[in-house]
C-alpha cells in the first residue's frame, strides 16, 4: 500500500496495493463536484493506473455524504462550458477504455454529471441509502454529454422517466434501471466491494483487459460518433439565458 501523503490541496487521491488502485474523490466542500481541478486530477490518476502493470482493478470512491453532485455550477455560471463538456466526454471515454475494470463504491447521493461518471464504470456497488437524480431538466439543461454512457445502461422507459422528470430515485430503483450493479445496506458496502474486487483480481491481466474491451465496444463507438455533438449541445445549453438564470438562482439558494 502506498504511504505517500497527498498534497494538502489535492482533491483526488490515489493508493495502490495488492493489485488494486483506489482513487478517492475528496472535495466535500462542494460535494465532490466536477470542478476543473478535480477532473484534471482524476484524469492524471487514471492515466497512471492504466499503465501500471501491477494494477489489475481500479476502485473509484468518494469521501463525505455525496459521491458526486455533478458539474461545478459556480464555474459553469461564470464561463463557457463547451470545453468543460468536452472534458466530461473525454473523462467518460477514459474510464470506459481503461484497460482495467473500474468498480464504483458509491456511498452517497449522486446527481447530474456525476451519474455519467458512475455509468462509465464497469461495476457499481451502492449503499441502499444512496439517491440519484438527473436534475439537468430543472435548470434548462439536458444530460447531453453524459447520455453517451448513461443511455446504454438504462432501459428506454427508465431513461425517459429519469431524464424528463429530474426526480430522485433510490439505489434499488437504480439497480432495476440498469445503472447500478448491486445495492446493499451501508454497513455492508465495504464488504460487498471487497468481495467484487477479490473476485476480479483472480482474473489474468490479459483476460480482464480483453474482456473489458469486448464489453466497451458499443459505448466507445457511441462516444466516437456523438461525443462532439453532445459536447456542443451541452455547451450551448449552459450558455443559454434560461440556464444561466436558473443556475444563478440555484447558487443563491445554497448561500
Amino acid at each position: 500500500m502506498s504511504n505517500v501523503t497527498p498534497p494538502a490541496d489535492e482533491l483526488v487521491h490515489l493508493e495502490v496495493g495488492d493489485g488494486v488502485a483506489t482513487i478517492t474523490l475528496d472535495s466535500p466542500h462542494n460535494r465532490n463536484a466536477l470542478s476543473q481541478q478535480l477532473v484534471g486530477e482524476l484524469f492524471g490518476h487514471l492515466e497512471t493506473v492504466d499503465v501500471d502493470n501491477d494494477v489489475k482493478v481500479v476502485v473509484l470512491q468518494a469521501t463525505g455524504r455525496v459521491f458526486c453532485s455533478g458539474a461545478d455550477l459556480s464555474e459553469a455560471a461564470s464561463g463557457s462550458m463547451e470545453q468543460g463538456a468536452k472534458v466530461l466526454v473525454e473523462m467518460q471515454r477514459q474510464i470506459v477504455s481503461l484497460r482495467k475494470p473500474v468498480v464504483t463504491r458509491l456511498q452517497g447521493a449522486v446527481r447530474a454529471g456525476g451519474i455519467g461518471l458512475v455509468a462509465a464504470c464497469d461495476i457499481v456497488v451502492a449503499a441502499a441509502e444512496a439517491t440519484f437524480a438527473l436534475t439537468e431538466v430543472k435548470l434548462g439543461l439536458a444530460p447531453a454529454a453524459i447520455s453517451l454512457t448513461v443511455l446504454p445502461r438504462l432501459t428506454s422507459r427508465a431513461a425517459s422517466l429519469a431524464f424528463l422528470t429530474g426526480e430522485p430515485f433510490t439505489a434499488a430503483e437504480a439497480v432495476d434501471m440498469g445503472l447500478v450493479t448491486r445495492a446493499v445496506p451501508a454497513d455492508e458496502l465495504d464488504a460487498a466491494v471487497a468481495a467484487v474486487v477479490a473476485s476480479l483480481v483472480t482474473g489474468s491481466a490479459q483476460g480482464l483487459r480483453e474482456t473489458k474491451r469486448l464489453l466497451a465496444v458499443d459505448i466507445l463507438d457511441r462516444i466516437a460518433a456523438r461525443g462532439d455533438e453532445m459536447a456542443a449541445l451541452s455547451g450551448a445549453l449552459f450558455a443559454s439565458d434560461e440556464a444561466r438564470e436558473a443556475m444563478l438562482a440555484f447558487l443563491s439558494r445554497k448561500k
